[in-house]
């Protein structure tokens, strides 16, 4: 999402002191696989929201199209590693996109009418649940994950 939600996480200190230990490829190669970790907790959970609300009648399942993936242009923007949760074939419109039926769940651009609801249709959120009712478990993935991978970086050194 555009204006996804961000947090950030105190009392790292050790650790960032270790991760500048490192250097710049070696921290982000931490931090990736980390963040990657993190929000495939994220990933799972919308999958299993998408399953309870695809139409079985139809041979289109979004859950089938959710992916983690990194967001290279926000991570350089950013100066970090940015991890996020998406749908492939994106948000395009339905009538002006590209065909986006190759997708393992078929052409699901749909996916934001269901979400964000429209005049006729309510919403029926299954991302942003996915996210809001799983922070902690993030948040304490990708601090077990960083800390696991600095150090087995710095003991590979």
């Amino acid at each position: 999402m555009a204006d996804g939600m961000q947090f950030n996480i105190q009392g790292l200190n050790g650790v960032v002191d270790k991760m500048r230990t490192l250097g710049p490829r070696l921290q982000k190669k931490g931090l990736r696989k980390a963040a990657r970790a993190a929000m495939n907790i994220v990933r799972d959970a919308a999958k299993a929201n998408a399953k309870a609300i695809d139409d079985p009648a139809t041979k289109e399942k979004v859950f089938r199209n959710l992916i983690t993936q990194e967001s290279s242009k926000q991570s350089r923007r950013e100066g970090g590693v940015v991890m996020r949760v998406g749908v492939r074939g994106g948000s395009g419109s339905n009538q002006h996109s590209k065909d986006a039926s190759g997708n393992p769940g078929g052409d699901t651009r749909h996916w934001r009418y269901i979400e964000l609801g429209t005049e006729h249709n309510p919403a029926v959120p299954f991302m942003r649940p996915a996210f809001s009712s799983n922070v902690q478990a993030v948040t304490d993935r990708f601090v077990a994950v960083l800390n696991t991978e600095i150090n087995a970086l710095l003991g590979a050194r």
